[in-house]
């Protein structure tokens, strides 16, 4: 069973991943640094789900890139 989140959690960090793509990682320290620079959240509750949802978001949409890349034979960039 999966966590369940919040649809602010979600629609924001959707969102900082859709315009701030290069500066988010796997990492989940490297991430709660970003959205605490380019967010105005004021508790590190919120802060810390959403850059929690936005580690996991990345890491399945790298995975998605690199099984899409394998099934149609070519390299993943």
């Amino acid at each position: 069973m999966g966590n369940i989140r919040q649809t602010y959690i979600k629609r924001v960090a959707i969102d900082l991943v859709k315009k701030y793509n290069d500066q988010f990682t796997g990492d989940f320290d490297h991430n709660k640094k970003v959205v605490a620079q380019l967010t105005d959240v004021k508790t590190t509750v919120f802060r810390n789900r959403i850059a929690g949802y936005v580690t996991t978001y990345r890491k399945n949409w790298e995975a998605a890139t690199v099984e899409a890349a394998a099934e149609s034979g070519k390299p993943a960039a």
